[in-house]
């Protein structure tokens, strides 16, 4: 509450000619009513001043949301708590296009899995990770054997990945071959075999 000689206005009276609302000044959060905290950060001789005190409230009331929100900034960050609406911009610093088709934490987990993909890409362990977290689903690689190859020449670069999808669930074929596109070595070939699980 006020001091009782206190110039700040009571909901309800006239100041300056305007009427203060009925219910009050709207509560900034994180803002104290009556008196500032930046009293803090000057010499102990302007402690004691109550004028001093709701003066400082004008700056703080302007500066305390954005202050909060430059604290907060590292949050922006991080993917496991930044606003969905940031997603797409933080798959853009590590090179994703993220697809806003895909459930909001699969997006979050490729963006946080975005390194260890570039580190294994053109892998096989690359491109099962990658299809896990669009998919949810771990695929099978089946890459041809020796004998395979040493019959027919024109296999020696080729694999099929497949992927066993349960009973009601559906993937996208085309976002799927997109993936194995990006993801495979540029010299292979891929087969993309999707079977009921």
């Amino acid at each position: 509450m006020p001091p009782e000689d206190s110039a700040i206005a009571a909901p309800g009276d006239q100041m300056l000619g305007l009427a203060v609302p009925a219910e009050g000044w709207p509560a900034i959060p994180g803002v104290p009513e009556w008196r500032s905290t930046y009293l803090d950060y000057l010499p102990g001789i302007y402690d004691g001043s109550d004028f001093l005190g709701r003066f400082l409230l004008i700056f703080e009331s302007v500066l305390g949301p954005i202050d909060r929100t430059v604290g907060n900034l590292h949050h922006y960050f991080d993917p496991d708590v930044a606003p969905s609406e940031m997603l797409p911009w933080l798959g853009a610093w590590v090179g994703l296009v993220l697809d806003r088709r895909w459930p909001e934490a699969r997006r979050r987990d490729l963006i946080r899995g975005a390194a260890e993909l570039y580190r294994w890409r053109g892998t096989r362990r690359g491109l099962s990770t990658f299809v896990r977290l669009y998919s949810g689903i771990t695929p099978e690689i089946v890459e041809p054997t020796s004998g395979e190859v040493a019959a027919d020449r024109t296999r020696a670069f080729g694999f099929t990945l497949r992927l066993r999808v349960p009973a009601g669930q559906t993937v996208d074929r085309g976002m799927l071959q997109l993936i194995i596109d990006i993801e495979k070595p540029a010299f292979a070939a891929c087969t993309l075999d999707i079977v009921p699980a």
